[in-house]
């Protein structure tokens, strides 16, 4: 992606959909300061919210007017989705029909594919040429193909979920387990499904100690912990979340979806690789067709699925759970269509 015009950056348009939730609300200060493309690089931000969010959506507007923002040249607030698709360069899909108290995941799909159908249409006909999109709200992995299959302009690889809390998340046990710094602590591995069916992975993440990188299973040394109360907590940290603030991840969430289109438009670090969910071609023989977390590098605003990593019994088995959740959600989320 290119944005310069004139020696100068021209403005990149954000799209944020559910812009006055609790994630948005936390996003949107991240985008404007900066911290999402960088420090020298203009945004507006486009942000959509449901008519009875309008009033709270406007209250959002003023803040961002009140705070002052250097790098935030325009904001559009609105409940009209094709105003909010115009000419955006990226879209950063958090708003869809939550998961309540006592639902399974099935109970949210069928609003949710109505919902992606109508925002993916707007996509599809307004967005900017080569316009990347993000999808934040669960269930992101089914929610990323009905995006996909009504927005059939847009590349599948311009399309991805988010993973990305979850590898963050993976990181931090690994750094509070070590007394290191989590900066210290790199590729570990997300595989598959944003849900409790998820495996963190652990066989290639290393930590930079005394100048050197070693591997975290040699490190921790401790494979009743890696294969257990590490994938667990991993797994379920969300569920943890809601019980402890009684409210779901929104920091957190926010903070990596910054981290994941920062890192998708501006390249991963040499060396280090990140989780994205990306449309599946069928590497490390996982079903082709579905949107499914794995090892990624980026560079130029283009992610690679890291290739050549050797998978083992104990891996293969966590990953073909995590890809059987996705066909089952797949075939029912296509029910509803």
């Amino acid at each position: 992606m290119r944005y310069r015009c004139g020696g100068s950056k021209q403005p990149v348009k954000i799209l944020v959909t559910g812009a006055a939730g609790q994630i948005g609300y936390a996003i949107i200060p991240m985008i404007a300061r900066g911290s999402m493309l960088g420090p020298d690089q203009p945004v507006i931000l486009h942000m959509l919210d449901i008519q009875p969010a309008a009033e709270a959506l406007n209250g959002v507007k003023m803040e961002l007017v009140d705070a002052a923002l250097p790098l935030l040249k325009g904001v559009v607030a609105t409940s009209d989705v094709v105003q909010a698709c115009a000419g955006v360069n990226i879209a950063i899909m958090i708003g869809g029909f939550p998961r309540k108290t006592g639902m399974e995941r099935k109970d949210v799909l069928s609003p949710n594919v109505s919902i992606y159908k109508n925002q993916a249409s707007a996509l599809e006909k307004h967005a900017a040429e080569n316009c990347k999109v993000l999808i934040v709200a669960n269930p992101a992995n089914t929610n990323a193909l009905i995006l996909k299959e009504f927005a059939p302009s847009i590349p599948a690889k311009n399309i991805t979920c988010l993973t990305r809390l979850d590898h963050n998340r993976a990181l931090g046990q690994i750094s509070e387990r070590l007394n290191i710094h989590v900066s210290d602590v790199k590729n570990v591995i997300i595989w598959g499904n944003h849900s409790s069916t998820q495996y963190p992975d652990v066989n290639y993440a290393t930590v930079k100690t005394q100048g050197e990188e070693k591997s975290v299973r040699e490190l921790i040394c401790n494979d009743h912990w890696l294969k257990g109360e590490f994938i667990t907590t991993v797994q379920q940290r969300g569920a943890a979340i809601i019980k402890a603030r009684k409210l779901s991840s929104a920091l957190s969430a926010a903070s990596a979806a910054c981290d994941h289109i920062h890192d998708w438009i501006l390249g991963t670090p040499k060396g280090t690789w990140v989780s994205m969910g990306v449309y599946s071609d069928g590497a490390y023989d996982t079903p082709a067709g579905i949107f499914y977390s794995f090892p990624v590098t980026c560079e130029k605003g283009e992610w690679s699925i890291v290739q050549g990593l050797e998978i083992d019994e104990f891996s293969r088995s966590k990953m073909e759970v995590s890809a059987n959740e996705l066909i089952e959600e797949k075939s029912l989320a296509y029910s509803f269509l």
